[in-house]
């Protein structure tokens, strides 16, 4: 059998040039139609592959999934089998559209019944997410922070390089791609000198983030390795971890960002197997102050995925704000499910770990109208003409993510929000 990940691999399904879902990709998501209930599927080209669809016409013959795994509004059923399983099943999803199978091809009644076009469905949010974590692991963006809001020739704290840097998110505001949300409201102090004040938030920012879905982990008590995280990671996704950063300066002493940051998260609504990256997969920064023994790594655990951000005003066409890139993380995914784990933390399937701000080196690439901006000191001029310190009411912000080398281009699609005005 050909490995799912092989280059050389084509469809009979017509997956078009630059496409972010070839069949080396194969991503699971949910979806429903006017017709359809939700459902698992899976990208392939502009269709989605009703998994239900497969089950009942019996393409899954000795696969560990029942029709209540794929009839779902969620993700979780096939998460919570484990990565055998959900690898088998990708392995056989790639079998059965590959160009030279005829399993399916050429039954135009079953292909009918079990291939949807992207444009006619509706996607929904992916998993249900019992809790989320956000982590704060781009080193550029820590950097850039500490140096706005501290000493510059001290802008790490002395606990950054040691260990990755996390909170507790609110998982029940997390929204799928196309979902708009209102600008929050909350208490914010303009003024060190005057008393604070109460109402909308005045700076909006988006966040430019990966995160990563896991599956079901160890006892209450145990910890996973990073050598042994690979195993407990699904897929991964686009996040955009939405912060009100005037709000947030005001409140997070001493325990962190509560109201700034709990209103909304956009997410993407197709979840990416990891295996899939592993023809992208890279050595990430050098770590220049020796980990504890629980957070060293072997191999390449970084992954060269080039992100984008954008803003659209209302009536307008959007301009590119930021490029960046995920192999930017000075902490990767292995390290922070390690941390996460090693007090004996328990994960469970479906759990959503952030990557934090992705920054790169050069203005261009901060994941932040905050470092973009620094702070609206330097505005940005969109394509219309107008400016932008922070996010506007009626803008719409897009995060597309990619991989890309000489044979295959594995995507995310996009995830995209509009802001509505304050209730």
């Amino acid at each position: 059998m050909i490995a799912a990940n092989n280059p050389s691999l084509k469809s009979w399904v017509e997956v078009k040039e630059n496409s972010d879902f070839p069949i080396q990709n194969l991503p699971f998501g949910v979806f429903k139609t006017e017709q359809l209930s939700p459902r698992v599927g899976v990208a392939l080209g502009e269709y989605i592959i009703d998994l239900k669809s497969l089950h009942i016409l019996g393409y899954f013959t000795n696969l560990p999934f029942t029709l209540d795994d794929f009839n779902s509004e969620y993700l979780n059923g096939i998460i919570n089998k484990g990565k055998i399983a959900t690898r088998e099943l990708r392995e056989r999803l790639s079998v059965l559209f590959q160009l030279d199978n005829n399993e399916l091809q050429g039954k135009d009644h079953h292909v009918k019944q079990s291939l949807i076009k992207q444009e006619n469905a509706q996607m929904l949010l992916p998993v249900d997410i019992r809790d989320y974590t956000d982590f704060y692991s781009s080193i550029e963006h820590a950097t850039n922070v500490g140096t706005m809001f501290r000493d510059p020739n001290n802008a790490l704290l002395p606990n950054w390089k040691h260990l990755p840097v996390g909170y507790h998110g609110r998982a029940s505001s997390i929204i799928v791609s196309g979902e708009n949300f209102h600008r929050p409201k909350g208490q914010q102090k303009p003024n060190d000198q005057d008393p604070p004040v109460f109402g909308p938030s005045k700076l909006l920012d988006f966040e430019l983030e990966m995160a990563f879905i896991t599956y079901p982990g160890k006892e209450l008590g145990d910890n996973i390795t990073t050598d042994e995280a690979d195993d407990y990671i699904f897929g991964l996704c686009l996040f955009n971890d939405w912060s009100a950063r005037d709000i947030q300066k005001w409140e997070y002493i001493p325990l962190g960002p509560f109201l700034a940051k709990n209103f909304a998260s956009s997410v993407s609504p197709w979840i990416v197997p990891l295996d899939a990256f592993e023809p992208f997969r890279i050595d990430g920064p050098v770590q220049d102050v020796k980990v504890l023994p629980y957070l060293e790594y072997s191999g390449k655990k970084n992954i060269d995925i080039e992100l984008q951000v954008s803003i659209q005003p209302e009536n307008s066409e959007e301009s590119v704000v930021c490029e960046s890139n995920f192999k930017y993380m000075y902490w990767n995914m292995n390290q922070q499910l390690a941390h996460h784990t090693i007090n004996g933390c328990n994960i469970n399937g479906g759990d959503m770990l952030a990557s934090g701000t992705i920054s790169g080196p050069t203005p261009d690439s901060y994941g932040s109208m905050l470092e973009l901006s620094w702070r609206g000191s330097k505005p940005l001029t969109l394509k219309d003409g107008a400016e932008r310190k922070f996010i506007n009411d009626n803008d719409t912000v897009i995060m597309r993510g990619h991989c890309k080398n000489e044979t295959t281009r594995i995507g995310f699609g996009e995830v995209k929000s509009k802001v509505l005005p304050t209730k």
